[in-house]
């Protein structure tokens, strides 16, 4: 299988070139402050992770107070460093305040990357819940089904029967009276006697007129 063919790539070759001339004149400005040896070489490396940790927790995790601090911190070393050496400062003078600036920096670097690399991330915020109702796992089979057991018949409603009036004791004498009443009406108009008119002659009550023209009949 045939390999691909190296392809040189404008915008990595322009960041190696960058990359180094950053590195440079951070070694140049940490030799002016008194830092000699490898020391010098490594005031560069710090900065240079220190830029890269902050950059890599901001793409992810987001942006952040800590990480935009520390990235912020770093770019500002890295950028008056090249400032610093483009001949704005005597590098054979150095200034008491940059050196002591230098001298700091391990331990703000050190605590700059124990912080980005062991912060918890901001928790990611929970989607709200939605309003809908939920759908059941399994429909209700009981709602579902008809009611397959059978209705028992209609029993047909039995009216009762009207309780029937308890017999009210009539003296003989009035129904002798009523008799003849009756008689007279019955001779006069041709017609028997209704209880109404029966009841008017007597004088009686209702109930007392029909138990008389029950026993009339």
């Amino acid at each position: 299988m045939a390999r691909p063919a190296l392809r040189i790539d404008a915008v990595l070759v322009q960041a190696v070139i960058a990359g180094a001339l950053s590195f440079a004149h951070l070694h140049d400005l940490a030799a002016a402050a008194g830092q000699t040896g490898w020391k010098a070489w490594a005031y560069p490396v710090s900065v240079d992770l220190l830029l890269v940790a902050a950059w890599r927790r901001l793409r992810t995790d987001g942006p952040s107070r800590l990480a935009w601090c520390w990235f912020v911190i770093a770019l500002v070393a890295s950028l008056g460093a090249n400032v610093a050496t483009a001949g704005l400062l005597d590098l054979g003078d150095v200034p008491a305040w940059l050196r002591i600036l230098v001298a700091a920096w391990p331990a703000l670097a050190f605590m700059g990357g124990t912080l980005l690399a062991h912060s918890p991330a901001a928790p990611s915020p929970v989607p709200p819940a939605s309003s809908a109702p939920a759908p059941d796992s399994a429909p209700d089979t009981a709602a579902a089904e008809p009611d397959s057991t059978p209705e028992p018949p209609a029993v047909p409603r039995v009216e009762e029967a009207p309780a029937l009036p308890t017999a009210v004791p009539v003296p003989a004498a009035l129904v002798d009276h009523a008799r003849k009443v009756a008689d007279d009406h019955h001779a006069r108009t041709g017609a028997p006697i209704d209880t109404d008119t029966l009841r008017a002659r007597l004088g009686v009550p209702p109930h007392l007129a029909d138990a008389i023209a029950a026993q009339l009949t």
